[in-house]
């Protein structure tokens, strides 16, 4: 893992080191300041993390997202070797583990599930967690929309308007993507065509696998020790009262905030809110006080164990 030799403004790209391949990734900020670490959801790459990182940054600390394998612009598996999820555990413990201190993860959606098993696995890998729509055990009729979804185009996209109409379709009241942020996530090939940026195999080898190992996340959770806020969106389908309850269950001294117009895309469906509530929760670990409050007040019955 390579930084600027000085501490600078902005941001920096690097190319770190993972579990026996490269991943692409962003310093935003003083690079050698505490670390917040970003790890995306399914599909995603780290500029969905973008805005926050930047606000995070600001506040003096060093905001480091990173690619997972077989996303954006990390390597991706050879041929001869499948995708499995202990990969993307070892990858992230790699990440971490180099860090001069051990960092605040902040990980949505498979990026989460992922956090939790490394921390169990190495417990105090992290200062502190905030998992961002997700939980141990989730509703299996918003994870087969997702699937759907990213399964749908084999063939990608004669043209980035195609694209832009399918996402639209999935994440209606949502602005239409510009063509700067569609390159973000689609490729073109030699044939022309716009393929998502991720490897495909992804969805056969390791997202449709996924639900025979909710009893070792759960178990997972249940061995977490550090600070832990849950962040769920209030339309989220993946995440539901149930499962919320559970997870509370099994982390007792978790803190849970809902937000209340959010999907499971949360950070892309209130950015502002999201960040604020997690710039207050670093500034609670660190005590600072106050750092990034909204204006507007959460609704205090979408709150369990709410931040003050």
């Amino acid at each position: 893992m390579v930084f600027p030799p000085t501490p600078a403004p902005g941001s920096h790209e690097l190319r770190l080191s993972g579990a026996g391949l490269e991943l692409a990734a962003t310093c935003h900020g003083d690079c050698h300041a505490p670390a917040v670490l970003f790890a995306h959801g399914f599909g995603q790459t780290r500029r969905a993390w973008s805005a926050s990182a930047g606000r995070v940054a600001q506040r003096g600390y060093r905001a480091l997202a990173y690619d997972a394998r077989g996303h954006g612009g990390s390597d991706r598996n050879p041929p001869d070797l499948a995708y499995a999820a202990q990969q993307f555990i070892d990858d992230l413990i790699v990440v971490a583990g180099e860090l001069p201190q051990p960092p605040v993860l902040v990980a949505a959606s498979m990026g989460g599930l992922f956090g939790l098993a490394a921390e169990a696995r190495w417990p105090g890998l992290f200062r502190a967690m905030a998992l961002v729509d997700i939980t141990p055990r989730w509703e299996a009729a918003g994870m087969q929309r997702i699937l759907g979804f990213i399964s749908a185009f084999p063939e990608g996209f004669a043209s980035l308007d195609e694209a832009a109409d399918a996402i639209a379709a999935y994440l209606p009241g949502r602005a239409r993507k510009s063509e700067a942020a569609l390159r973000e996530v689609l490729r073109q090939g030699a044939d022309g065509r716009w393929q998502w940026h991720w490897d495909r195999r992804l969805v056969d080898e390791l997202a449709r696998d996924g639900e025979r190992h909710q009893d070792e996340l759960s178990a997972a959770a249940r061995a977490v020790r550090c600070p832990l806020l849950l962040l769920s969106g209030g339309r989220s389908d993946l995440v539901s009262d149930a499962t919320v309850d559970e997870f509370l269950g099994l982390v007792p001294h978790a803190r849970h905030v809902r937000i209340a117009g959010a999907t499971h895309m949360l950070a892309g469906d209130d950015n502002d809110r999201f960040t604020a509530t997690l710039l207050d929760y670093l500034g609670e670990l660190d005590g600072t006080g106050h750092t990034g409050r909204c204006a507007a007040p959460s609704d205090p019955a979408s709150v369990n164990g709410a931040l003050p």
